[in-house]
């Protein structure tokens, strides 16, 4: 009977909205109000509906309800739509449900929905009665930003951030401004990594190289230091959120197009399989779907090398971290549906995503014993002007402390802290206004790149890092300030994490660090 469950809830349901487009009447009590309008979702306790007053939300315990379409207030089952990436929704999403389930005493069952998408039923586990179905759609970013805007979807799964348009569509909706940090927020972190066969003698690239690989100005393995062979070339789906991340943040900073002749696959999965049975390959993939591929290091010419691990992903120190977005449109969700997003950002649902091969954001701290190897490229790469004594000043200000993996980046050419950055302030205000770091000293410290004068890049520096301590003190509202030290200081580009001469190597000098006494 599973198969004929799943295709009643396919036909009746649609992801939880088709049930509810018809035509109600809400009547206060005493019949002197009564709004005639198309229900567009109830939460348990509000009903949505679209009148010619415009989308309205109406308590339900003031109001009668009349017409087919109205739901039973006794036996309510919320019903929430979550759609877009198939990278989130294939592992990520299910572990985390599972998780909140069995954190909230729920039993659990799951049914599948052609051709990619399955419900996950949840019940009380004393009385065995429905509590809520989560709908899960697990295709393409774009088809979950599609969704949203189609009223098909409550909770977007997506490997980029929103696009202006969709952005502005949504504003236009009513959905409100989907970058606000109460739309928007950073589930996990990924990264793209480059991808080669273990056959391969090529174990490292720069990012600039890589884009000309793309683009089709490297062919030859032999450039890059390998065998006399053409490179073939394999990507995610144009479609994809991974597929246009590797457009954004690969080939737009070489201000480069993609090749003709790169093989485009609608998984993710794919791609590794396709990289694995071709010694010539060379693909970009999830970090956590590299499987049996070796992923490159990414280097430059002035001897920096970064590779994609769990540390360098959370610091966002590695320059293709890729976040994983969940995006939330400005309606009232269900209980259960805002009871899961609380519980995502939990340290439970940390722990989930880990388990599941992602990388999680809670705050590590990294001793400066683990450092060696950034300092030592400090003292080497220092040139005439970063002076040894202000390399002093910053050993000694940092002994005895350690970093936070927490990191604070800002969109190229913009003061504007980027999608990673604006959600690890709330992450930080949050931890600040439960007391994590009460009697505890905090400096934030601004990095900058080598251009131009260095007196010039600590003052730029510097007014970073005092940017970012006002965002986190606007933002930890309830944190009592008088039992935290939170201090700023800069060293410009005293500490470089990559090469100045490339767009990519200056982005991951400019930050601010979190370190903690």
């Amino acid at each position: 009977m599973a198969w004929l469950r799943a295709a009643i809830f396919a036909v009746l349901s649609f992801w939880g909205f088709a049930l509810f487009a018809q035509d109600v009447t809400l009547t206060s009590p005493d019949g002197q109000v009564e709004l005639s309008g198309t229900l567009l979702g109830f939460d348990g306790e509000f009903y949505r509906i679209e009148t010619i007053y415009g989308e309205l939300t109406v308590d339900g315990s003031g109001v009668l309800c009349d017409g087919p379409a109205c739901p039973s207030l006794s036996d309510f089952v919320a019903e929430v739509s979550i759609s877009g990436s198939s990278t989130m929704g294939a592992v990520l999403m299910p572990a985390l449900i599972e998780g909140f389930a069995l954190r909230n005493d729920y039993t659990l069952s799951r049914e599948p929905i052609e051709p990619v998408g399955f419900v996950y039923i949840l019940s009380d586990e004393a009385t065995d009665k429905q509590v809520a179905r989560f709908y899960v759609q697990a295709s393409t970013t774009d088809e979950g930003f599609a969704d949203l805007l189609a009223n098909d979807a409550d909770i977007v799964m997506a490997l980029r951030e929103i696009r202006p348009e969709e952005r502005q569509r949504a504003r236009e909706a009513g959905m409100g401004d989907m970058t606000d940090a109460n739309r928007s927020r950073v589930l996990a972190l990924d990264a793209m990594v480059p991808i080669v066969a273990p056959s391969n003698p090529v174990d490292q690239i720069s990012p600039q190289a890589l884009a000309h690989v793309f683009a089709g100005r490297i062919t030859n393995w032999q450039e890059l230091g390998g065998a006399d062979a053409p490179i073939s070339l394999h990507l995610p789906g144009l479609r994809t959120g991974l597929g246009q991340s590797v457009e954004d943040k690969v080939m737009g900073p070489a201000r480069l197009e993609f090749a003709d002749g790169i093989v485009r696959h609608d998984r993710a999965g794919n791609v590794v399989d396709a990289v694995l049975a071709d010694p010539f390959a060379i693909g970009m993939a999830s970090f956590a779907e590299t499987g049996n591929a070796r992923a490159l290091t990414l280097t430059g010419e002035c001897g920096f090398s970064l590779s994609a691990q769990r540390s360098t992903i959370k610091t966002e120190d590695y320059p293709l971290t890729a976040p994983m977005f969940l995006y939330v449109p400005a309606r009232r969700l269900p209980k259960v549906a805002r009871e899961l997003l609380a519980f995502m950002r939990g340290p439970s649902a940390q722990i989930v995503i880990r388990r599941a091969g992602f990388v999680d954001q809670a705050p590590e701290e990294v001793s400066i014993n683990d450092q060696g190897y950034r300092f030592a490229n400090a003292v080497t790469s220092a040139g005439p002007e970063i002076s040894l004594e202000e390399l002093q000043r910053m050993t000694r200000t940092l002994y005895g402390m350690a970093r936070l993996t927490t990191s604070f980046r800002f969109e190229a050419g913009s003061v504007r802290l980027d999608a990673q950055s604006r959600s690890n302030v709330q992450q930080l205000a949050r931890a600040l206004e439960q007391g994590r770091y009460d009697a505890r000293q905090l400096l934030l410290v601004g990095f900058s790149d080598g251009d131009g004068p260095a007196s010039a890049n600590r003052d730029i520096a510097l007014r970073r890092a005092e940017a970012v301590r006002r965002a986190v003190s606007a933002a930890a509202e309830t944190a009592n300030f008088d039992r935290i030290g939170l201090e700023v200081d800069a060293f410009g580009e005293a500490l470089p994490m990559a090469c100045d001469g490339s767009a990519w190597g200056r982005q991951a000098n400019r930050r601010v660090e979190v370190w903690v006494r």
